[in-house]
């Protein structure tokens, strides 16, 4: 780290950091009874980041030796002078305190001191269970585990020396049901594309009790395969847990990342209605939405010490009380646009790729109901659960997103199963249109599959939500049977 720091102030820079990683993962899948997955990564490199003549330079390797340390530290300055050469205007960065400090996540068992065996026998236990339920209609059954495990020291020439050991497991499982003449209806559980997640040790895996949830998911997928439609129409409109989140993700997170707005994101990831003549201005959603961006929460999957410029973990209000108040933003994008502080969110998913604005926990901020309360005073609508499907335009605007199952509300009370729901909404319309959201149910889901940047970059990002109420969203159909 010193090498490499003190080569880019002899090349010239006039600041560097340096991120040395190494990097754990283990991918097991078991999916209708086969291996079809079990991948054990490790990845040990650096990247040195500079700044020289007012432009970025980066540059990264596998070889930790101390003559290619230099070799990429003079690689990194050179690339900065040339960027410098091209920008109209030297970049500028607001100021972080330099600490030296140490983070860990806190876990009881390393999910890697857990034997591969061990998990693979749960996985095909539950796997097992799901085909041998009803197995002339469950036809598809998965299940899976992950565990990730990132150590990282970060140093730079402002003096920060931070070391991290970041860590997160989870997993979960799913079944299709088939029966002539119907749709295929896939059920999941906690969520879908891979479960939930979360920056605790092996204990939240053990937690989430796959082997005594499969009956009852399995009997929803096989009561999916014979229930109504979805009907068309516009109504009061319920969202939990899963599905909240990724429309939280998906309308919230991505629209406040400040790179997108300000068009660095735009070939791959679009950009945002979200601009800046809009902060403090646009009210994004009701009275009844605050929308925070929140790193220090205990088992999120964006939960850390500091982030990958050495920022501290912080929790800063996006939308408060409905009004567009604040950008996930980076220590170069905060002073484009005057802001005093980063909202301490860099990331990169490999010690060979640039940091990004990534997001952390963007959570929904709970206005005082209990889920129940909320389904108790819905005189007609529907719930929708566990998200299938989403579209969403290159702005963040329009969106479209499916679920995979829905239940009718009748006076207060939860009825009929619904299937193939999908809803469809412009993004502060949408919020402008909530007026309750649950405590007693929220929780922090985790998603390890975020992608952004060019080349990509997966990363790991967590949501806070419990139970929400929006009025008047066209709801509609996916496809009718036989079509």
């Amino acid at each position: 780290m010193e090498k490499a720091l003190d080569v880019c102030r002899t090349e010239g820079a006039t600041y560097a950091d340096i991120r040395i990683v190494t990097l754990k993962d283990e991918n097991l899948t078991i999916k209708r009874g086969n291996l079809e997955r079990m991948e054990i990564r490790t990845e040990v490199g650096f990247g040195i980041r500079c700044i020289s003549d007012g432009g970025w330079g980066f540059a990264g390797s596998y070889d930790l030796h101390v003559e290619e340390i230099s070799r990429v530290a003079r690689l990194a300055t050179r690339i900065a002078r040339a960027s410098g050469a091209a920008r109209k205007k030297p970049l500028e960065m607001v100021p972080v305190e330099a600490v030296r400090d140490h983070y860990e996540t806190p876990m009881k068992k390393n999910p890697f001191d857990v034997p591969t065996e061990e998990k693979l026998s749960l996985l095909i236990d539950v796997d097992k269970q799901l085909s041998e339920h009803s197995p002339e209609i469950i036809k598809i059954t998965s299940a899976n585990f992950r565990g990730h495990s990132e150590d990282k020291i970060f140093g730079s020439s402002e003096g920060a020396y931070i070391t991290q050991r970041i860590l997160f497991s989870g997993g979960g499982f799913s079944c299709t049901a088939v029966k002539p003449g119907t749709t295929p209806q896939r059920r999941s559980y906690p969520g879908s594309f891979g479960g939930d997640f979360s920056t605790t040790g092996y204990e939240y895996f053990e937690s989430l009790d796959l082997l005594g949830n499969v009956s009852g998911v399995a009997e929803e997928a096989i009561a999916l395969t014979d229930a109504k439609h979805c009907p068309a129409e516009k109504t009061t409109l319920l969202l939990d847990g899963h599905q909240l989140m990724l429309q939280i993700h998906e309308s919230t997170g991505h629209p406040t990342e400040l790179d997108r707005v300000l068009g660095t994101e735009a070939a791959c990831a679009g950009t945002s209605f979200m601009t800046p003549e809009k902060l403090g201005v646009l009210m994004y959603g009701s009275e009844h939405v605050t929308l925070t961006s929140d790193s220090t929460l205990k088992g999120g999957l964006g939960t850390f010490g500091y982030d990958d410029e050495g920022v501290k973990a912080k929790r800063v209000e996006l939308v408060k009380d409905g009004l567009f108040v604040n950008y996930q933003s980076s220590r170069e994008t905060a002073a484009l646009i005057g802001l005093k502080e980063s909202s301490g969110g860099m990331r990169a998913d490999s010690p060979q790729k640039l940091p990004l604005i990534r997001m952390v926990n963007i959570n929904l901020e709970p206005s005082g109901w209990k889920r129940d309360e909320i389904i108790e005073d819905t005189k007609k609508g529907i719930l929708m659960s566990i998200n299938k499907s989403w579209s969403i335009d290159d702005k963040r605007l329009n969106f479209q997103f499916g679920t995979e199952i829905a239940w009718e509300i009748v006076d207060g009370e939860i009825g009929r199963i619904l299937k193939n729901p999908t809803y469809t909404g412009i993004t502060p319309e949408f919020w402008g249109g909530m007026d309750a959201s649950s405590e007693d149910d929220w929780r922090l889901w985790g998603t390890p599959n975020c992608g952004k940047g060019q080349p990509g970059q997966v990363m790991y990002v967590g949501h806070g939500c419990g139970t929400a109420r929006f009025n008047d969203v066209r709801i509609g159909v996916m496809q009718q049977e036989g079509k």
